[in-house]
C-alpha cells in the first residue's frame, strides 16, 4: 500500500516496537509502488494476481479491499485478473481468488 497504510496487526506491532524497520518497510514499498513506468492501479492489479496465485486467502482478501478501497478497483477488473491466475495457477488459487472476490 502506498502512504504507510498497512493493514493487519502486525504492522501496528513493527512500528512501535522495531520503528527502523517500519521506516525501511515504507521506503521499500514506496520504491516498489513508484509509477515509474506502470501506473499505481496497475501495480495494485499485479499485487492481487499475485498473491491470488499463491492461494493466500488472507493475503488475497487484503490486496483485494485495499484495490477496491484505495483505487476504485471494481470486481469486474479483479475478475480480469483472476482469469490470468486461472491460467497460470490453475483452478485451485483461482476458486478461492472468486470465492473470496464475491464475499466482498
Amino acid at each position: 500500500m502506498k502512504n504507510e497504510v498497512f493493514v493487519g496487526e502486525g504492522m501496528k506491532y513493527v512500528k512501535e516496537d522495531c520503528p527502523d524497520i517500519y521506516e525501511a518497510i515504507v521506503k521499500l514499498n514506496n520504491a516498489v509502488y513508484s509509477g515509474k513506468v506502470l501506473d499505481y492501479k496497475t501495480q495494485k492489479l499485479i499485487a492481487i494476481g499475485i498473491a491470488a496465485s499463491t492461494g493466500d486467502e488472507k493475503a488475497t482478501k487484503k490486496q483485494m479491499k485495499s484495490g477496491m478501497a484505495e483505487l476504485g478497483i471494481t470486481k469486474e477488473e479483479i475478475c480480469d485478473v483472476l482469469r490470468v491466475v486461472l491460467l497460470t495457477s490453475g483452478m485451485p488459487a483461482f476458486t478461492k481468488a472468486i470465492k473470496i472476490l464475491y464475499e466482498l
